[in-house]
């Protein structure tokens, strides 16, 4: 029912910044962001509710900054001070239930961006 698009992905070196944007065909209330690296489990890294409150895994606390544009149906990610254990495939979620978002079983799923911190 609603589509998501990712971009901003890339290659930085350790240390660097990148913004991630999440485009959706249509308003929905709970988004967020979520990454996979090779080999690992699938992890939640920050998502925000539909009355504002955000969470974030203790990892990137003080680097990463999930922010909505509500008119233009964008999420976004704001991502300081990478470092190499950042490398993943970023996926953006979103869903009317916030707390099935949370738990990672959100029922709409972009594609994902590739984010590559090199050292």
């Amino acid at each position: 029912q609603v589509q998501l698009v990712e971009s901003g992905g890339g290659s930085v070196q350790a240390g660097g910044s990148l913004r991630l944007s999440c485009e959706a065909s249509a308003d929905i209330y709970s988004m967020g962001w979520f990454r996979q690296a090779p080999g690992k489990e699938r992890e939640r890294v920050a998502t925000v509710s539909n009355s504002g409150t955000t969470s974030y895994r203790d990892s990137i606390k003080g680097r990463f900054t999930i922010s909505k544009d509500n008119a233009k149906n964008t999420l976004y990610l704001q991502m300081n001070n990478l470092k190499p254990e950042d490398t993943a495939m970023y996926y953006c979620a979103a869903d009317g239930d916030w707390s099935r978002l949370w738990r990672g079983q959100a029922i709409n799923w972009g594609q994902g961006t590739q984010v590559t911190v090199s050292s």
